[in-house]
This record gives structure tokens, sequence and C-alpha cells, in this order.
């Protein structure tokens, strides 16, 4: 079983690999919908995202965003409050040539919005079935408790 520390290592570490996450207002009755992440490791539980500002994340609000890593072994959904940030200083840290393919006019794109997500609360689960675990689900057998990976619900994302 991983510990909480390792949990919240990892989400970063897989994150960081796959940047892409669901997110979505909640209690509008609007649907999530994909965006990519932008990872600053000098500012804990809080996500980046740039967005344009006619997309309907852009007014802010509660929000919960959902994580699948790549090898489909690590999963997270975050629950936090998103808004628009205006520093200028953030938009040229976190701008790349993958933004800019998205916004033709730069960083002076008079439709650019950076979208902030700080983090409240997570809940993560890491799917580290053991070597018995997994002859079980071939054969049939019952998984137990400490075959089946790790989970923690977690009010930071801090390590």
């Amino acid at each position: 079983m991983t510990d909480q520390a390792e949990l919240k290592r990892d989400l970063w570490k897989k994150m960081s690999q796959s940047p892409f996450v669901m997110i979505g207002l909640t209690g509008g009755g609007q649907h999530s919908e994909p965006l990519t992440v932008q990872l600053d490791k000098d500012q804990v539980d809080t996500l980046w995202f740039f967005i344009g500002r006619d997309n309907r994340l852009a007014k802010g609000g509660d929000a919960m965003a959902q994580f699948v890593s790549k090898g489909h072994d690590y999963f997270a959904c975050l629950a936090g409050r998103a808004q628009l940030d205006t520093n200028r200083a953030m938009i040229d840290k976190l701008w790349s040539k993958q933004t800019e393919a998205w916004f033709p006019g730069g960083k002076d794109d008079p439709n650019l919005a950076l979208l902030r997500f700080d983090i409240d609360s997570a809940e993560l689960w890491e799917a580290d079935v053991s070597l018995s675990g997994k002859l079980k689900m071939l054969f049939g057998g019952k998984i137990e408790p400490s075959e089946e990976g790790s989970h923690a619900r977690v009010a930071s994302t801090a390590v």
C-alpha cells in the first residue's frame, strides 16, 4: 500500500507525462471539457490552463477536474475553484509553442485567457495490483484490499 506522500508525488509525475484533464464548473449542469494542464512546479495545489475568453469556464466558480494517467494506472478527482488570472508574468512563464498553435495572436491574442484552478481537495487512486491479485484476476478469485493498490482523500496535493 502506497502512502499519501507517494500518491501525491505520483500525481504530479503522471500529470507532467500526460497533461490532459477533464474540467468543468459544478452546479451549472454543464459537461466537463478536455484541457491541457500547464504545471508550475513552484505552485502547490494550482493548475493552469490557457483558454479562450469565450470559453464557458471563463466565468469561473467551483469546479472539478478529473485525471487519468496515460497508462490508466492512476486516477485523480480534484475539487477546487477556477478563476481567470491576468498575471502577465505567469502567461510568459507557461507559454509554449503548443499554446501558440491555439492562439495565433500569441500572448497578445485578444481571446487569450489564463485560467487558474486552485485545488481544495482531491481523491487519488493508484492501481498497483500485486502479482497475487493479478493471478486472481486472471483465474478468478477475490482481490484482497492489500492487493488492490492505493487510495487517499487529501486536503492538499502538496508532498
